[in-house]
């Protein structure tokens, strides 16, 4: 387990800065697409070279957008061309990915009308069907981020967000993770040891798991340090099944919100404070993460992004021509 170092430590940003583009590449760039309310879930559909992601949620009456943003350009780094609202309301619409037909999967956070569900969307016609709603008869508390493995199966977190932000009631299960199977329509909890779950991402051979805890985030501008925010990582057994949890990296300050993993198993991570990177490699005594470069949001940059979400930047970040795109989050 390596914990990611700060200021304090000595290091400078420019130092950090200098190491996250050893990882990426001499010709690395982090370029701004578009200023948008962009909140979550971002998606890059090659398809249609379009990037979806959903919204900042709106004061009052919570609701929230899912958006489409048309690219332009053959190479990097890319042009915003149009962008359309897919669908609003979305259900609090947060996490997203693509299934193994391209269809997007959602997770609704629901509101106190309307349950919480994971859902998919067909892109072309955009007709919605739920996925699973329920597990043994208990609505989900707010579906937080979603991955669908080569088999088809639908995990997903579930944190208690919508209760603690006050647009959900009283939550009916734990905040656990799941695994949902499509084909059998068995749903099942493969981790509850978690205070509140969020992003995940499997390694390339799908044979780990790597899951973020926001827990020290309880609600908006909170900060509990004696809580989570870390990411922990499990062996996948079986196909089905997590074990051997262990801790893999703490984030401090701030929290782990969404991760990716690229094809090297480099796992980056976006927080309310930072962006980083992790490298995964097995020793004996199993998985552990080495910090490669990170990005630290001074703290202007931070207040901005508080104060004006519906101007957060939408950045994408390439390298091999492979894209990632984020950005930066507000938890929950």
């Amino acid at each position: 387990m390596a914990q990611a170092p700060g200021p304090g430590d000595g290091a400078t940003l420019a130092v950090y800065r200098e190491k996250f583009r050893r990882v990426l590449g001499k010709d690395f760039r982090r370029t701004v697409l578009i200023e948008t309310n962009a909140h979550e879930g971002p998606v890059y559909v090659a398809a249609e070279h379009a990037l979806y992601f959903t919204t900042v949620p709106e004061p009052g009456p919570k609701n929230i957008a899912i958006m489409r943003l048309q690219l332009a350009g053959d190479t990097f780094p890319f042009t915003a061309s149009t962008l359309e609202t897919v669908r609003q309301p979305s259900n609090m619409a947060n996490g997203m990915c693509l299934d193994l037909k391209g269809r997007l999967v959602i997770c609704e956070q629901g509101t106190r009308d309307v349950p919480a569900r994971i859902s998919r969307m067909v892109l072309k016609t955009r007709a919605v069907e739920t996925v699973v709603d329920q597990w043994r008869g208990l609505r989900f508390n707010s579906p937080n981020d979603v991955v669908v493995k080569s088999d088809g199966t639908v995990w997903f977190t579930d944190p208690n967000y919508g209760e603690v932000q006050g647009f959900k009631p009283a939550a009916e299960v734990g905040a656990f993770v799941y695994r949902h199977d499509p084909a059998t329509g068995e749903t099942a909890v493969v981790a509850d040891s978690f205070n509140k779950p969020n992003g995940l991402a499997f390694s390339p051979d799908e044979r780990v798991l790597y899951i973020t805890d926001t827990g020290a985030n309880q609600a908006p501008g909170t900060y509990f340090v004696n809580l989570p925010h870390h990411v922990r990582a499990f062996d996948v057994h079986k196909g089905g099944h997590l074990r051997n949890g262990r801790l893999f990296a703490v984030v401090s300050p701030g929290v782990p919100d969404g991760i990716k993993i690229d094809t090297r198993a480099r796992l980056y991570i976006v927080g309310d404070r930072r962006a980083g990177v992790l490298t995964a490699r097995r020793s004996a005594g199993g998985d552990c993460g080495a910090w490669r470069g990170q990005f630290h949001f001074r703290r202007a940059e931070k207040r901005r992004a508080v104060h004006s979400r519906r101007h957060q930047d939408l950045a994408g970040e390439a390298k091999d021509t492979r894209g990632l795109a984020f950005q930066r989050p507000v938890i929950g």
